[in-house]
């Protein structure tokens, strides 16, 4: 099968992982990269033996697939210009800014037949794909994310930051719509919203409580599943999963006797991958670009966690404005 001809545009933090790895894809040739920092962009192309492009239009004219990695204000502008290029693209999240500006590309990319890609890196992280197959309608679901203070992302708030991972990975399992949302959340360091809280609350009674920082002094990534017969815990950090869930043959639960949880619980523990999730979802990105399968996350799915995010900013925005 002929080799992708592929680029990266933004080879900061994450591009340059996006680089390292198209350069090592036997499927792919790294064709080349841009970035406005000159230095950093020849560094980074001696590194995996590529050409630096002056120009993003430059570097679209000659690629068949292109990663986008450079700061969410510029997502619309340069990912406009790659499928103009008849060029498969992955945007990292937040796909775009706006909403509207989401809905253009995804039209513009299906008109024109192309891939477009979103970045949601964690539905390919090995917890979460350990436990799907144990998912089944869950009543309740809790994620939390905290970091601390980088000067990267501010760009943008803590939900188009951190939260919007668990909100995707929230709408890729629940089968129902959202109903309502309800949120709440504070500037801290920056001028846009560094922590955060929001209540999802689906047409099924379902509810999704999450919550994400920016400012903590611990690092946390968990998410939790509450279901009828099991209790799924998630924690990115130590990629681990465990399912507690009710024992078949069932306990006397009249006994005048001290129960013991091992006699009511049983607790599995799946295999969990340690193959690198940004491998996994350039990996699948190349593929649907090829031709060989459905993207996993397409535009669409992009699209619908901006959705989300922006009821939530817009939430938290009103709740500040009646305060100040």
């Amino acid at each position: 099968m002929k080799k992708l001809r592929c680029g990266v545009i933004g080879v900061g933090h994450l591009g340059k992982h996006h680089a390292r790895i198209y350069s090592e894809l036997p499927q792919c040739d790294l064709i080349g990269i841009h970035d406005i920092d000159k230095q950093r962009m020849h560094d980074i192309a001696r590194a995996f033996h590529t050409k630096a492009y002056d120009s993003p239009d430059a570097l679209a004219k000659d690629a068949d697939a292109i990663s986008l990695a450079v700061p969410t204000k510029l997502h619309y502008e340069l990912g406009k210009l790659v499928l103009l290029h008849n060029c498969h693209l992955l945007i990292e999240k937040p796909i775009t800014e706006t909403v509207d500006q989401a809905r253009e590309l995804v039209e513009m990319a299906s008109q024109r037949k192309l891939i477009l890609y979103a970045g949601h890196t964690e539905r390919f992280a090995g917890p979460i794909r350990s436990v799907r197959e144990w998912l089944s309608h869950p009543k309740y679901i809790e994620a939390l994310r905290l970091a601390g203070f980088a000067s990267r992302g501010t760009d943008v708030s803590v939900i188009h930051d951190l939260m919007i991972h668990d909100i995707d990975l929230v709408l890729s399992i629940m089968d129902s719509h959202i109903q309502s949302v309800e949120a709440i959340g504070v500037p801290v360091f920056t001028r846009k919203v560094d922590i955060a809280s929001a209540r999802l609350s689906f047409s099924d009674g379902s509810i999704a409580s999450l919550t994400a920082s920016r400012v903590s002094m611990e690092r946390v990534r968990k998410l939790r599943f509450f279901q009828q017969d099991a209790y799924i815990s998630i924690d990115f950090l130590k990629n681990d999963a465990k399912i507690y869930r009710r024992r078949k043959a069932k306990a006397n639960l009249n006994s005048q006797s001290p129960l013991d949880m091992l006699d009511l619980i049983e607790t599995v523990k799946p295999e969990v991958s340690t193959h690198e999730p940004l491998v996994l979802e350039i990996t699948d990105f190349i593929s649907s670009a090829s031709g060989e399968k459905d993207p996993e996350v397409p535009g669409e799915a992009g699209l619908r966690a901006l959705s989300v995010v922006t009821r939530i900013v817009d939430d938290i925005q009103r709740r500040l404005a009646g305060w100040s």
